[in-house]
């Protein structure tokens, strides 16, 4: 550690300052300061302050419905920016939600369903200018995959299509919930990492379902892993349908150029966005013109005209498939609120403003909720949409009103021109989609950065491909929660020394140059003190005494007289952290060294001073800085050399 001839710095060590105990504070206004740190970190009431009722009222509306906020300065140059970015993201809109609603076994009218009414309840309720909202492949494959394991959608279509509304219902009360509650920090738990294999796993297993589509397979297994998907396509090789196969290439060969072009050409977003469009008015037209519908070409066929039918009598909250809908709703409700605010927070730091995510989880359960009403299932705010409404210039939410009145338009007049649109063209709009989600530039950027956090994102990755989806995101989060686990019941412990001519003490591994201290032993404890920590402290800490002892006798150096414990990373104790310190402070006096402290925070001493561990200490041997409790030690070191002094009192009152 450093240069061993330690050059003592200069300090006033004849009237150091006191460590001061917080005064004691009354039990109620102790849990109200814990409560208000805990759910309203932001200070969400602090615009209601000092306001008559009347305006504390309009503010009260403005917080649940920000366009009560925003239109009154709406002006002409608004809309014209909103009226093109909501007519650009329809065309995307439009053939996306028909994909996704056949990838989740919905009827495909859905997808069109679903993005008409949430987007005008979103557009009300939501704080992001930019975010587009419907629905999304992941939420989708969600559905199929733990609605399907319960009841398929081929023989029961109808209890299927019912349970697939109630799982949205629940999904919008449990989002509205965590945000009525400021319980967002819930979904803190899906952490980067994890998002980022889990995404990419999803986007790999939708891409391989839509072989299906790519191939014109009529029969295709149910289960979503790897080894499943590639044995149910080559055990059906005489059943490939080579029409199919050129038809679907050539269009996803068409999107993915499109989309490079526009990734080169940003100013040329429009290509991109309208392409899924475009194939999709391209496809029907081939397949009305060479009726290759009757050459093995799937095609949508009829689609019921018409806005979106009232569907709350049809919610399921009986058994037995009350409990499957309700996990449905819970785990895509977490995985969508989880991408809907990246995606809001993302475009919102472009723009350089605020985005409350306990606001939008609000504004995403009203959505949901109104949905599960109004025959549309899960939305969320998808990245791709959103890139394109940012891309065209959106001033506000007005843009997905936009959309939705072009998609109730469609809805009204335009449904049967869909009736030949062929399902390999929606399966390339899918998986066009999809490989814009494996994100392995992020992957990369991890296993560089975090090998933990490049582990959680392939422990996610393998569970979705080689298991399910579920599987997958059990797996990240598990992962993701050890890795928390490990952080507190494993805290960082540091030897410091000294900076050179300074008065300043740093981790020794850190900073190579620094001098230990002859006679005194530094450590610091960089977590929070808790019962999940405490034995290891206990041991981590003898350790570390063990080893300095062993290192001074075999080098003949002036024998351990001092442990210097800063303490100023330990924002709280408990009674276990503080069994903890009075069993090491019994081993230190057993071994004839003194146990000092350095730098306790309020928490700390009040702990300490309740658990009468001060008086055992010695409020002479807590100190304000290492730097002072250094000096101490040194002068105790140099005038009680001889005859060190019985009492410790004695000792500090000679200093």
């Amino acid at each position: 550690m450093g240069n061993p001839d330690y050059a003592y710095p200069s300090t006033n060590v004849d009237c150091p300052h006191r460590v001061a105990i917080p005064p004691p504070q009354p039990f109620v206004k102790s849990l109200q300061y814990n409560l208000k740190e805990t759910f309203f970190p932001d200070d969400p009431f602090r615009q209601f302050k000092n306001q008559p009722l009347s305006r504390r009222l309009i503010l009260g509306l403005q917080y649940f419905f920000p366009i009560l906020e925003w239109a009154p300065r709406y002006t002409l140059d608004f809309l014209k920016a909103d009226f093109v970015s909501g007519i650009t993201i329809a065309s995307l809109a439009i053939p996306q939600g028909i994909s996704y609603a056949k990838l989740a076994n919905l009827p495909p009218i859905l997808g069109l369903y679903s993005s008409f009414v949430p987007p005008l309840v979103y557009a009300m309720m939501g704080s992001s200018r930019d975010l587009a909202v419907g629905t999304v492949a992941v939420a989708s494959l969600l559905t199929a995959s733990m609605l399907g394991n319960e009841v398929n959608a081929n023989e029961n279509p109808k209890l299927y299509l019912h349970l697939a509304f109630t799982a949205t219902f629940f999904a919008g009360v449990f989002q509205a919930c965590l945000g009525l509650l400021r319980l967002g920090f819930i979904v803190d738990f899906l952490s980067h990492a994890t998002i980022v294999g889990f995404m990419a796993g999803a986007a790999t297993v939708v891409c391989l379902q839509q072989l299906k589509g790519i191939l014109g397979l009529v029969q295709f297994t149910h289960a979503t892993d790897l080894v499943s998907v590639m044995r149910s396509v080559f055990s059906q090789t005489h059943e490939w349908r080579w029409e199919s196969a050129v038809l679907g290439c050539g269009f996803l060969f068409f999107l993915l150029i499109t989309r490079y072009f526009s990734k080169k050409k940003p100013k040329f977003f429009w290509i991109s966005a309208m392409a899924p469009l475009t194939s999709v008015i391209l496809g029907s037209l081939l397949v009305y013109l060479t009726h290759a519908e009757k050459h093995g070409v799937q095609v949508i066929g009829n689609l019921k005209k018409g806005l979106n039918p009232p569907s709350f009598g049809d919610l399921v909250f009986v058994s037995p498939y009350l409990t499957t809908a309700l996990k449905t709703g819970i785990i895509t409700g977490v995985i969508a609120l989880a991408e809907g605010i990246a995606v809001g927070r993302s475009f919102a730091m472009f723009k350089n403003y605020h985005i409350d995510g306990n606001k939008e989880m609000i504004a995403f359960g009203a959505m949901n909720i109104v949905g599960s009403c109004t025959s549309c299932y899960l939305t969320t705010g998808p990245f791709s949409r959103s890139a394109v409404n940012f891309n065209a210039g959106c001033k506000t939410a007005v843009s997905n009103i936009v959309m939705a009145l072009a998609v109730m338009l469609t809805l009204l007049f335009l449904t049967p021109l869909f009736h030949y649109t062929p399902l390999v063209v929606l399966a390339s709009i899918i998986i066009s989609a999809m490989l814009g989600l494996i994100d392995y530039e992020a992957a990369i950027h991890l296993w560089h950065v975090d090998k933990f956090d490049f582990l959680v994102c392939m422990g996610a990755y393998v569970g979705v491909v080689f298991g399910s989806v579920e599987i997958g995101l059990v797996i990240a989060v598990a992962i993701s929660l050890l890795r928390v686990l490990l952080f507190v019941a494993r805290p960082k412990t540091f030897v410091l020394g000294n900076i050179p001519d300074s008065m300043i003490y740093r981790n020794a591994e850190q900073y190579p140059n620094t001098n230990n201290v002859p006679g005194v032993l530094i450590l610091e404890i960089d977590a929070p003190i808790y019962f999940a920590n405490s034995s290891y402290l206990r041991e981590r800490i003898t350790r570390w005494v063990n080893e300095e002892e062993d290192k001074l006798r075999s080098s003949g150096e002036t024998t351990l007289q001092y442990v210097i414990l800063d303490m100023g990373a330990v924002g709280n104790i408990d009674t276990s952290g503080l069994s903890m310190l009075e069993e090491i402070k019994k081993v230190m006096d057993r071994r004839e060294l003194k146990l000092v402290l350095a730098n306790p925070g309020a928490e700390v001493m009040k702990k300490l001073n309740k658990a009468k561990l001060i008086e055992k200490i010695g409020q002479e041997w807590i100190y304000l800085t290492v730097g002072e409790a250094v000096a101490a030690c040194n002068f105790m070191l140099h005038t009680c050399k001889q005859d060190p002094p019985k009492n410790d009192s004695e000792a500090y009152s000679n200093v």
